[in-house]
């Protein structure tokens, strides 16, 4: 008798906020009290293995309960689909997401819409990487490069980005991957902090903070900038103080500027030596980033966080707008999409530094810089993840950092599942955390 295949069964959602803003962690000029959250997804089968498909999208507090019912209208497209085709062709529902003529005019490929359909493409990674035994790194950086081309959407890049092109960069991206993967797992991938560096902190936090992010073996801290110009050199002044002159100090205006703000208060700031200004103005002005990166040179410019999909990184690096390309795991349409746009990256050049932080993107873009520097870039050089040190022990494999390094993971799957008890208590408005602020709210 033929087994039944393998079926999804259910979509399951939650959203998930932690009270970041009590503490200022993650404040910043534009967002200045962030409550930390994720509209997670679950997607379960009748597999006999129990094995599922965890991901999420990142949103700072109010309208996560907008994402998450976004990622609840995907379930008609996902429950009833074959377990093992999807885990054998992730592109196939990127495909078929992205395709949706009436999903796509709520886009198209930007916003609310399209991050849900993030989260589901990249549970669907999770899934196939726990079925196969392996972290989702070591699944792409293995993975057969004409197969990996066929996960690549190039519609609308291909004036830049041929199949043949991309097929080129993986098959010559592919030498030396033994020794590199020997390296990585003893070395690790190098990051940077940005705990210090919230805009609400004290100088004397600012200080302790950055003193011992180099004890940790940081080589690169960020500050969030863009409120207050005579602020922000003081705090540059004192970061400089305690990290000395060989730690980079990267800045980040999270889009507070016009073109002209951006170019006098980098240019202000300019005596502290920043490595780059991050988000100087809004992502989707790819002239005005090539405008400022002309003009605050040999400041660089970095950007990619809110950078809506691969047809604007395209053009940002078309327009030489930018030094360093910011691929956030969360934003675009999953790791689909991250392929395509590590691929631009790798064949203009320039340096990919991930987006982290939030809730669990430092656990997700480990996987996609270890995938890139093994099987694509095939250097480190100039190349850092992102990591703030806050949220990571609500998941089953949170990120481990060593001497300023990502420690390769090694448990199978993306690194996505939450712990089911955090899901429990940080539900919002039901969990157990949130029941209990709400009900001392309402006494007091």
């Amino acid at each position: 008798m033929t087994a039944t295949p393998a079926r999804i069964t259910a979509v399951d959602t939650f959203d998930v906020r932690f009270p970041t803003s009590r503490e200022l962690d993650g404040s910043d000029a534009m967002n200045p009290d962030p409550d930390y959250s994720a509209a997670y997804v679950i997607l379960r089968t009748d597999d006999g293995d129990g094995l599922e498909g965890h991901g999420f999208c990142f949103t700072i507090g109010r309208g996560n309960d907008v994402q998450v019912a976004a990622i609840g209208a995907l379930s008609p497209h996902l429950v009833g689909r074959s377990v093992d085709e999807l885990c054998a062709d992730p592109g196939s529902l990127n495909r078929d997401l992205i395709g949706d003529s009436q999903l796509r005019w709520l886009g198209p490929e930007k916003g609310v819409m399209h991050m849900a359909i993030g989260a589901v493409v990249n549970a669907v990674w999770d899934m196939a990487a726990k079925r196969a035994g392996q972290p989702l790194w070591r699944l792409l950086a293995h993975a057969d490069p004409e197969w990996l081309v066929s996960q690549v959407d190039f519609r609308y890049i291909a004036d830049t980005l041929t199949p043949e092109d991309a097929l080129t960069l993986l098959r010559e991206g592919r030498a030396g991957l033994a020794e590199r993967e020997s390296v990585l797992l003893e070395r690790g991938y190098p990051g940077y902090t940005t705990s210090p560096g919230w805009l609400g902190y004290s100088d004397e936090k600012l200080t302790r903070l950055a003193k011992q992010a180099v004890a940790d073996g940081f080589t690169q801290i960020k500050l969030k900038v863009g409120a207050d110009l005579d602020d922000d050199i003081r705090r540059l002044r004192t970061a400089r103080a305690a990290v000395g002159d060989g730690i980079r100090i990267a800045i980040d205006a999270n889009q507070r500027w016009n073109i002209g703000e951006a170019i006098e208060w980098t240019t202000a700031l300019a005596a502290f030596d920043p490595y780059w200004i991050e988000e100087p103005t809004s992502p989707d002005d790819i002239l005005g980033h090539a405008t400022i990166r002309e003009a605050v040179a040999p400041v660089r410019v970095a950007t990619g966080e809110h950078v809506q999909n691969r047809i604007i990184f395209k053009q940002l690096l078309q327009a030489d707008a930018i030094d360093v390309l910011q691929i956030d795991s969360a934003r675009v349409g999953g790791v689909n999409e991250n392929l395509a746009i590590l691929l631009l990256a790798a064949k203009f050049g320039v340096p990919v530094c991930p987006h982290a932080g939030g809730v669990g993107l430092c656990e997700l873009v480990q996987h996609l810089s270890m995938f890139d520097y093994l099987a694509l870039s095939g250097t480190t050089e100039n190349r850092v993840i992102e990591y703030v040190d806050h949220l990571h022990d609500h998941f089953t494999a949170p990120v481990l950092i060593r001497d300023g390094h990502y420690t390769a993971p090694l448990t199978p799957g993306f690194s996505a599942t939450m712990r089911p008890e955090s899901i429990d208590a940080y539900r919002y408005p039901d969990g157990s955390f949130w029941a209990a602020d709400l009900a001392g709210q309402e006494g007091a």
